[in-house]
């Protein structure tokens, strides 16, 4: 009997699997092939040109400063969004009236979709007409065009999306400090410990599992940054704000280089996965530390 339920319940793992091959395997089987091509996206031809898109990829300017983008992207963001979230979640813990309502209304951004949440900013920061020149306009003071300055654009664009993913940060959190036993932080309060002394050396060894998590999700999301981007400067001025995920758009649609896209593609795989991996090693000797 139990060989028969164990059987039945693998079957269940087909459809998944299916699905997984057909959509995740395939396309990117398919994206390593094109990326020794010079395809260009449309035609019925294309030639193979071995390594040449991938000795293109080092020598772009463009590639470079959109891998600095994602960098800065991805590592800003997750700094601020861990900050952030963790600072949430120790307010929120504590019992205060109307907690439920201010969790909801931290969260609640999330739950928009990244490319709406980049057009209601874009409307915000825009030039002409945007609530923030309307307002310097309203103090008698001159607009100002935030987005066409790509230092100030990308610090727009790390800020929208550390406030609009900070809610996640604050869930995983809330969930690893609603694990403490509160009997750690009594003892060292009768010891005589402060709250800092407190949050040193109990709260933080034992959130490493929840810090790990929350710093894997938001360091992948970042660094795979697109539909913000987009929303908010398509990468200008130039290519100063791309992300290596908008620069593949761009190479793909506008530069009909679909073998030179795949390329940065399978480039912006390859690093996400190093990263995430040295990441997560990280972390694994810290909790083990613990």
């Amino acid at each position: 009997m139990k060989i028969q339920k164990k059987s039945v319940i693998n079957l269940f793992y087909i459809p998944a699997v299916i699905l997984f091959l057909v959509f995740v395997i395939y396309p990117f089987i398919q994206g390593i092939r094109l990326s020794f091509t010079n395809w260009n996206g449309y035609s019925q031809t294309m030639k193979f040109v071995g390594i040449k898109n991938y000795a293109r990829l080092f020598q772009d300017a463009n590639v470079k400063t959109a891998l600095v983008n994602t960098l800065i992207y991805g590592v800003m963001s997750t700094v601020i969004q861990n900050i952030l979230g963790l600072g949430y979640a120790l307010f929120l813990n504590t019992k205060f009236k109307g907690r439920s309502i201010v969790r909801t209304i931290i969260y609640m951004p999330v739950m928009i979709a990244p490319l709406i949440m980049g057009y209601i900013m874009y409307f915000f920061f825009q030039y002409d007409g945007g609530a923030v020149n309307d307002i310097l306009t309203a103090l008698h003071m001159e607009p100002v065009d935030l987005l066409v300055h790509s230092g100030t654009a990308i610090r727009i664009i790390v800020m929208v999306n550390s406030l609009q993913f900070v809610g996640v940060a604050m869930v995983i959190y809330l969930a690893g400090l609603q694990n403490v036993p509160t009997m750690y932080y009594e003892a060292a309060m009768i010891d005589g410990a402060t709250f800092w002394e407190r949050f040193k050396h109990i709260t933080i060894p034992l959130l490493m599992p929840a810090i790990s998590s929350s710093t894997i999700l938001n360091l992948i999301g970042g660094l795979k940054l697109f539909d913000l981007v987009m929303a908010l400067t398509s990468g200008g001025p130039g290519f100063s704000t791309h992300s290596l995920s908008t620069l593949v758009t761009n190479q793909y649609f506008s530069a009909q280089s679909a073998g030179y896209a795949s390329a940065i593609g399978i480039f912006s795989f390859l690093l996400i996965m190093i990263i995430s991996n040295v990441v997560m090693g990280y972390f694994d000797k810290k909790e083990v530390d613990v």
